[in-house]
């Protein structure tokens, strides 16, 4: 036996999606994206560069800021070019804390969401468990909505730093009342910050009139590659970076400026939001068509959030199924050639109680017992009705592994009364 680690042999995915409805984890790249990231991978130049090929790379780049600010309400200014998602989350929450507390270190508290996506809840139990933050996660009812009045107690004391609440769950797609929220908290003098990564493109979101101090946006929700994001800041929000080097986009985010993925995520934005009302309301009627034949097909289904479809992202339809083994609905589903999920795609493809549905008040098996069909630009009725099609049969057998899996009560002896 030699000595040594195992090699680990990656080996190709030899299955065949024909319907992905997993938009919500990542959606294909517009080929205009495409080509104008392609095109911008062909150019030479640093944009922190002084010579030539660098100031035509940061005009490039101030370019994309500009149509990227146009596009979500903001001053150019106000965009912090980012790496995706869950940099710029962490930036907004512990930037934001720090930044607070450095003026008034009375403002020891952090308030956000009980559902939030694990980049703002990791950051902010981080600030709870190495900076002695008191970290409380604002409560929701059974539909998912947002408890303001929780809200408003927590804001009494005077000693919340910032707040961070998600504008739409990226698991159950339930819209969180935004504007209430900083409303209520800039009462209190308080910022606020909202993870929007599931939001612009497929509901209106303006940064200027949702009266935030800080905003979260992703490439790869709208049609642009991964590795691509920002986040959007009033330049009165007083951010300490979280990690330092050349001092770029403000001093609070360092690190050489992705020329081609500014342009890239520049023009997903752009046309994401030009196509919005049209793709949401085709979403929509697709969506509701999935829901429907999937409730009246299959006993046991629960929709998740509120009764107002208005009130939930138009491409999201999320499901519970009682008595159902959540691995083997997926395996299923993968087999019959439909992409789907569980819920957030963040968490290293580990399958477990969902953190969100556990705060809406369903119990642990409920909570790992649920998919996700996120539809997209590329949707269809027949990726619908593929779905629609397949779901009785993997539902049956995913009820018979739960069935089997499921502990049997212990023996006892004697009667019962």
């Amino acid at each position: 036996m030699t000595g040594g680690p195992a090699r680990l042999v990656a080996r190709p995915y030899t299955g065949s999606v024909t319907t992905y409805l997993d938009h919500a984890a990542t959606t294909p790249v517009r080929p205009e994206v495409a080509a104008a990231y392609t095109e911008e991978l062909g150019r030479l130049g640093n944009p922190s560069s002084l010579h030539g090929a660098g100031r035509e790379a940061r005009r490039r780049l101030e370019e994309a800021r500009e149509q990227l600010a146009a596009a979500i309400g903001a001053e150019p200014a106000e965009v912090v070019l980012t790496s995706g998602g869950t940099e710029a989350d962490n930036l907004a929450v512990k930037g934001a804390y720090w930044g607070r507390r450095a003026t008034d270190p009375a403002l020891r508290a952090v308030a956000i969401s009980a559902v939030e996506h694990h980049a703002v809840l990791e950051a902010a139990e981080w600030l709870g468990e190495h900076e002695g933050a008191d970290v409380t996660q604002l409560r929701v009812d059974s539909d998912g909505t947002l408890d303001l009045d929780h809200l408003d107690e927590v804001l009494a004391p005077g000693t919340v730093a910032v707040v961070s609440t998600m504008w739409a769950n990226n698991e159950t797609g339930v819209l969180l009342p935004v504007p209430e929220v900083a409303a209520r908290a800039h009462a209190a003098g308080v910022p606020v910050h909202s993870d929007a990564v599931q939001a612009v493109g497929k509901v209106p979101v303006h940064f200027a009139r949702s009266g935030l101090d800080a905003m979260t946006l992703t490439g790869h929700k709208l049609g642009a590659p991964v590795g691509t994001g920002a986040l959007v800041a009033r330049r009165d929000l007083t951010l300490t970076p979280v990690e330092h080097g050349g001092g770029q986009e403000r001093g609070v985010r360092s690190g050489t400026l992705a020329v081609a993925g500014a342009r890239a995520l520049a023009l997903a934005v752009e046309l994401a939001v030009a196509d919005q009302e049209a793709e949401a309301d085709r979403l929509r009627g697709l969506r509701d068509r999935l829901v429907a034949g999937a409730v009246s097909a299959v006993d046991g289904l629960r929709l998740t959030g509120p009764a107002d479809a208005e009130t939930r992202l138009p491409g999201h339809a999320h499901l519970t199924v009682a008595d159902a083994d959540v691995d083997a609905m997926l395996l299923g589903l993968d087999m019959a050639g439909v992409a789907a999920s569980s819920g957030s795609a963040c968490q290293a493809g580990v399958q477990q109680a969902s953190h969100v549905l556990v705060a809406m008040g369903r119990d642990p098996q409920e909570a790992r017992s649920a998919l996700r069909f996120s539809l997209g630009r590329t949707s269809t009725r027949d990726d619908v009705d593929a779905v629609l099609a397949a779901l009785p049969s993997v539902i049956e057998n995913a009820r018979k592994a739960y069935a089997t899996r499921r502990p049997r009560p212990a023996a006892t002896s004697g009667s019962v009364a």
